[in-house]
């Protein structure tokens, strides 16, 4: 059965102050116990030597067992709502892709 890969990647805007950009980890990591459609969670911050980040440090990946789980389960959910509202104060881009293992 191949498994439906959710990408997150975040730029913070410049100055973001680091407590600021913690709660936005520190909620992320916490998703995975309020919705049980996320079947396995990781995230690490950049740390590539190639130099091609354009400036996009933290890297979040969530696995789902169906696009259907995330379309259905995730992304519409209020604790993912809510986790989306603290963004705009702190991040500059975001770049999501998606795939099937």
């Amino acid at each position: 059965m191949s498994s439906y890969r959710h990408i997150v990647i975040f730029k913070f805007k410049d100055g973001a102050p680091a407590a600021k950009v913690q709660g936005v980890v520190d909620a992320f990591k916490a998703l995975p116990g309020k919705l049980p459609a996320v079947k396995a969670f990781e995230w690490g911050t950049n740390v590539s030597p190639e130099g091609l980040d354009q400036g996009f440090t933290h890297v979040f990946t969530l696995t789902f067992a169906s696009k259907e789980a995330l379309e259905k389960h995730y992304l519409h959910e209020p604790a993912h709502q809510e986790f989306v509202k603290m963004l705009p104060d702190v991040l500059e881009k975001a770049l999501v892709v998606d795939y099937v293992a």
